[in-house]
């Protein structure tokens, strides 16, 4: 047995809910999830509320969400997830086909890992969800970390930023401008000459003072703060 096999055989596959308001969407997904040993599909819901209420049921590690679903969007649905008692480790990846800089905001916001664009071809679907359930933010390539900060800027002028970052350490906020730049604990630890070890420790006790459900909501910090610009 290789290495890589052995590996797999000692995690669990990562569970996956899909929620999409489109019957050949859900579909399409749950065909591809199925064909991978270590995903797997626990339930799928046709709006916002259901997939609150299935989430509850069936804890998975990552949520496809779509944003335009009726009864509750996927943005709200995002965010009452985030919010429940016994889901903290439940990961919400966002799927639309629209890219616009407002819906990346609200979904970090409403506390999303990730924000992938529907068009994105099967192979980056896999890599994100594989990401998002390992604890990593992911933010597809078209959606770009300007338009971001640039719509922050605009929601945010008025935050005083020296008061909200006053709970950090200066190699804390150091390592907070990193993980805005979008660089990993390896990166971090290069650029700072720390071991990926120490830098994940600062990452985490950044987002404990901070707060921050994840990586992503760390990011949405950065630029809100100013440590990084657009």
């Amino acid at each position: 047995m290789s290495a890589a096999a052995a590996s797999a055989l000692t995690h669990a596959p990562v569970k996956v809910l899909l929620a999409d308001d489109e019957g050949l969407v859900r579909s399409g997904f749950k065909v591809l999830l199925d064909l991978e040993e270590d995903i797997t599909v626990v339930g799928e819901a046709t709006n916002g509320a259901e997939a609150v209420e299935r989430a509850r049921a069936t804890r998975p590690d990552v949520v496809l969400m779509d944003i335009r679903m009726p009864k509750l969007d996927g943005i709200q649905a995002t965010a009452q997830i985030a919010g429940m008692r016994g889901l903290e480790q439940v990961r919400v990846l966002i799927l639309t086909t629209y890219d616009t800089d407002e819906y990346v905001f609200d979904a970090l916001q409403a506390g999303a890992s990730g924000f992938l664009l529907k068009d994105a071809g099967p192979a980056e679907l896999l890599h994100a969800i594989r990401v998002v359930a390992a604890g990593d933010a992911l933010l597809a390539p078209r959606i770009t970390r300007r338009l971001i900060g640039q719509f922050t800027a605009q929601r945010t002028a008025t935050q005083a930023a020296a008061d909200r970052l006053a709970v950090l350490t200066q190699r804390e906020r150091e390592v907070l401008a990193l993980v805005g730049q979008g660089l990993s604990n390896d990166e971090i630890g290069a650029e700072l000459f720390l071991s990926p070890a120490t830098a994940r420790t600062h990452v985490s006790h950044a987002m404990a003072k901070l707060g921050a459900r994840d990586r992503a909501q760390l990011v949405v910090v950065a630029y809100q703060t100013g440590l990084v610009s657009p």
